[in-house]
């Protein structure tokens, strides 16, 4: 059994039974898997990568192992040099361009020391079209040097045909100047109660409003690099729409197979990890019965840590939300 938390520890646990059963109902492969949708393989991606069907993914979430020394569960990526690590990422790499269709887009998460290694990777086979750098809200300080308190995720496509519902993450701003027009009507901005005037503006490639899952947040587990779901949310409403199919080769605890049934797309995602898909399929059978995304109602994503005094609340995400319809109307709050 896990061990026994604190009262106000909301970390997501996984017993011995869970594991045994869930090991029941992994995928060992791509066999079906694209076909059925919503599948998770237990699998090292890298030594399966060649078998993925050609033109069969709308969108890539990547979060690969950064070029650091850490231990997942019961295996040790061991930091290497930039060349060793370039040569990694080259090993899976042009499996995912061959996979993905011409319209399909890929994002993939980096820190510092290793995004301008993965912009090179992934210059050869897409199309780089920006790189958004997102706020951790946690991180450790340095004596000698700047606190490391921000990643990287790279946005590229396949061509220069590809979804992007902007509309679904136009920034909802406070008006700081509220000009009018010579009649007195609001000139590019809405009045409104709540905030006095509003205006809808597109989004930046820099986000301050991203929570890293801590212990007091439902979606925390005991991954230890785990994403958020409201960051892969953003990525999510933007590329891709209802009944796409989402891949991801580095699931982890299967933040973005969570994030994919919430807003009603497909997904297969790939772990080496038994423990880790078992806890993937804990948190997507639990998604069935509780639809939240922290900081996310299913219209809006709030600003940093406001979603936790509206969790039971505002954001709720509304069952019309798996709707073709509104499932790409919604905006960011800042």
């Amino acid at each position: 059994m896990p061990t026994e938390s604190a009262p106000r520890n909301k970390t997501l646990l996984l017993s011995n039974e869970e594991l045994s059963v869930f090991q029941k109902t992994f995928h060992k492969n791509f066999s079906g898997a694209f076909q059925i949708g919503n599948a998770v393989v237990n699998a090292d991606f890298c030594e399966i990568a060649s078998t993925l069907p050609p033109c069969s993914i709308d969108l890539a979430l990547i979060d690969p192992p950064y070029n650091l020394t850490k231990v997942y569960d019961d295996a040790k990526f061991k930091k290497t040099t930039a060349k060793d690590y370039e040569s990694w990422a080259s090993l899976w790499m042009p499996h995912i361009a061959r996979a993905l269709k011409p319209t399909g887009s890929i994002y993939v998460c980096s820190d510092w020391a290793s995004s301008t290694v993965i912009h090179s990777v992934l210059n050869r086979y897409f199309k780089v079209k920006n790189r958004i750098t997102w706020q951790r809200d946690k991180g450790r300080g340095a004596a000698k040097n700047w606190k490391n308190n921000c990643e990287d995720v790279w946005f590229c496509t396949k061509s220069d045909e590809y979804t992007f519902n902007l509309d679904a993450v136009k920034v909802k701003k406070k008006v700081i100047a509220p000009y009018r027009d010579a009649q007195g009507l609001p000139k590019d901005w809405t009045e409104d109660d709540e905030t006095g005037g509003f205006r809808m503006t597109a989004p930046s490639n820099v986000w301050t409003d991203i929570t890293v899952p801590f212990w007091s947040m439902p979606e925390n587990t005991e991954h230890p690099t785990q994403k958020p779901e409201k960051l892969f949310a953003k990525l999510m409403l933007a590329s891709s729409n209802a009944g796409d199919m989402v891949f991801d080769p580095f699931l982890g605890s299967g933040t973005s197979a969570v994030v994919a049934k919430k807003l009603n797309r497909r997904f297969v995602g790939v772990e080496i990890s038994s423990r880790y898909c078992a806890l993937s399929l804990k948190r997507l059978k639990m998604a069935e019965n509780n639809m939240t995304i922290q900081g996310f109602d299913g219209q809006f994503f709030y600003e940093r840590n406001a979603g936790l005094d509206i969790a039971e609340g505002r954001n709720k995400v509304k069952s019309s939300v798996r709707s073709e319809s509104n499932n790409n109307s919604a905006t960011l709050f800042e």
